[in-house]
């Protein structure tokens, strides 16, 4: 039962400067309030990262600031506990059945996560910047993160190998577009084309 003592108080990263994230909460309240925070971060990924504030978040989902500085000791975890949260809707939602081709699926699960990206700078930041601390907490983030993105994609093809071609070829394509070296219809147009190529055997 020692989950039960994942939410004591956090200990200090002396390395990082941050406390460590605590445990997701095991309890029916406290996964209500934990699912609150991340539907209400959710919106403000939207922004630019260099506009998030915590106490504007906690405000906005009607918590305690010290309730989610536990959970996500920075704008960086807050961003990326978004998204994992995203893609494992995305995989828990991915049904692939035979009425339904392959590449239509494929193609599907692939615009989803090019679009999430998009669409969300305060994400994306923290996805693509270097990584300069010694955050434990972050990099494994972004192990999972990275292990769940090509879990979904790989259900698709059931092709490790496609699913991460298929995830590389994202990340080129959503800078292309942040530096607005391609559009938005360039760059989907182009991943559809490399859905159909990679569907097959």
């Amino acid at each position: 039962m020692s989950e039960s003592y994942s939410l004591e108080p956090y200990s200090l990263d002396l390395a990082a400067g941050l406390p460590h994230m605590a445990a997701a909460p095991t309890t029916p309240r406290q996964q209500l309030r934990y699912a609150r925070i991340l539907k209400t971060a959710a919106g403000f990924a939207q922004r630019r990262f260099d506009t998030l504030s915590l106490s504007d978040v906690a405000a906005k989902a009607d918590v305690p600031l010290g309730t989610l500085y536990r959970y996500f000791p920075s704008p960086t975890h807050l961003m990326l506990a978004v998204y994992r949260q995203q893609l494992r809707e995305l995989r828990d939602g991915a049904r692939p059945g035979p009425a339904r081709g392959r590449q239509h699926v494929l193609s599907s699960l692939v615009m989803e996560i090019f679009h999430l990206r998009v669409m969300q700078p305060g994400v994306e930041y923290c996805l693509i910047r270097p990584s300069t601390s010694k955050d434990g907490d972050t990099a494994a983030l972004l192990r999972e993160i990275d292990g769940l993105a090509e879990e979904v994609v790989t259900a698709a093809t059931d092709d490790a190998g496609k699913a991460r071609i298929l995830l590389h070829l994202v990340s080129g394509l959503v800078q292309s577009v942040r530096c607005r070296r391609l559009s938005l219809f360039e760059a989907e147009k182009d991943l559809k084309q490399a859905c159909g190529l990679l569907a097959g055997p």
